[in-house]
C-alpha cells in the first residue's frame, strides 16, 4: 500500500513478506470462534490501557458480536460487571492468526505498518485510530484506497465507532477494495519466503556477494552527501559572479571616464 519508490534491484519493500496462515482455530476453545453466527466481528487492539474504558463502553451498546483483544500491553484488569455476553477479554491472542480466521469481518487498528500489511494479506477491512509516528499517514493512505475508515481517537464517540464498524462490515465497497489489495500482494512470481531463502543461500554461495554491495559504502561522508560536488559548483558560481561583477564595474568606469573627457572637450 506504500507510495511508489525507486529501489535498488536487491532491495524489497516490507509488503513482499509472507504471513503464516491462521492457526487461531486451534488456540481457542471450539465454541468461541467456531459458531456460525453471520454477524461476527473480531476487534484486535494494540492500544494502551488508557483506551480500555473507551473500548468497553463501545461494546455495551453494540449490536454486533465482537471480541476485545488487548495485545500490547495485555489486558489484566478485572472483568467489568457491565461486560456483555458477546464480549470476551484475553491477555493475548496472535494478531496474524486472528486476522487469518475466516470469520474475522473487520480490524480496528492504530495504523501500524505490520498490522496493516497483515490485514491486507488476509483481506480484512479496517477502522483506523492513528496515534503517532507513521500511523496517521498509513491510515490516510488506506482510506484513500477505500479499504479503511479513519476515526479520531480523542474526538470520536461510541456512536461513531459503532457506525464505522457497521459501515465497514455491511458495505461491500471496503471488502472489495481490501481484497483487491490482497490479490495484488499475493500475485508474485514466487513466494516471499522462497525468495528470502534464495537470497540468503545466494549470499552464502558467493561469500558475501560483494558485487551487490553498494559503492556508497566505500565513499567518505562528504562524498556520500555530494558535498565535494556542491562545493565545486558553488565555487564556479562564485567565480562567475565575481568575474561578471568586475567586468560590469570596468565597463561602468570606462563609460564614466569617456563621459568626463567629452565634457572637458
Amino acid at each position: 500500500f506504500r507510495e511508489k519508490k525507486h529501489l535498488l534491484p536487491w532491495l524489497t519493500q516490507f509488503g513482499s513478506v509472507q504471513f503464516s496462515r491462521s492457526v487461531v482455530s486451534y488456540s481457542l476453545r471450539p465454541h468461541e470462534l467456531q459458531h456460525a453466527r453471520p454477524c461476527e466481528l473480531c476487534k484486535v487492539w494494540s492500544l494502551m490501557n488508557s483506551a480500555s474504558n473507551l473500548c468497553l463502553s463501545s461494546s455495551e451498546n453494540s449490536a454486533v458480536t465482537f471480541f476485545l483483544i488487548y495485545k500490547i500491553p495485555p489486558y489484566e484488569g478485572k472483568k467489568p460487571d457491565t461486560l456483555g455476553p458477546n464480549t470476551r477479554l484475553y491477555k493475548w491472542i496472535p494478531q496474524n492468526d486472528l486476522l487469518g480466521h475466516p470469520k474475522t469481518k473487520a480490524f480496528i487498528t492504530h495504523g501500524g505498518s505490520n498490522g496493516i500489511y497483515e490485514a491486507i494479506y488476509h483481506g480484512v477491512p479496517m477502522v483506523g485510530l492513528p496515534l503517532f509516528a507513521d500511523q496517521p499517514h498509513n491510515v490516510v493512505h488506506m482510506t484513500a484506497k477505500g479499504a479503511a475508515i479513519r476515526l479520531d481517537l480523542e474526538r470520536m464517540s461510541t456512536e461513531d465507532l459503532l457506525n464505522a464498524l457497521k459501515e465497514v462490515i455491511s458495505n461491500p465497497f471496503y471488502k472489495e477494495n481490501v481484497m483487491r489489495l490482497s490479490a495484488i500482494q499475493h500475485d508474485q512470481p514466487m513466494k516471499p519466503l522462497d525468495r528470502a531463502i534464495f537470497w540468503i543461500e545466494f549470499v552464502m554461495r558467493h561469500r558475501g556477494a560483494k558485487h551487490l554491495r553498494p559503492a556508497a559504502h566505500d565513499l567518505t561522508w562528504f562524498q556520500y552527501h555530494s558535498l565535494d560536488v556542491i562545493g565545486f559548483l558553488l565555487a564556479c558560481v562564485a567565480t562567475a559572479v565575481f568575474v561578471i561583477t568586475k567586468c560590469c564595474l570596468f565597463c561602468c568606469r570606462k563609460c564614466a571616464s569617456i563621459g568626463k573627457k567629452g565634457k572637458r572637450d
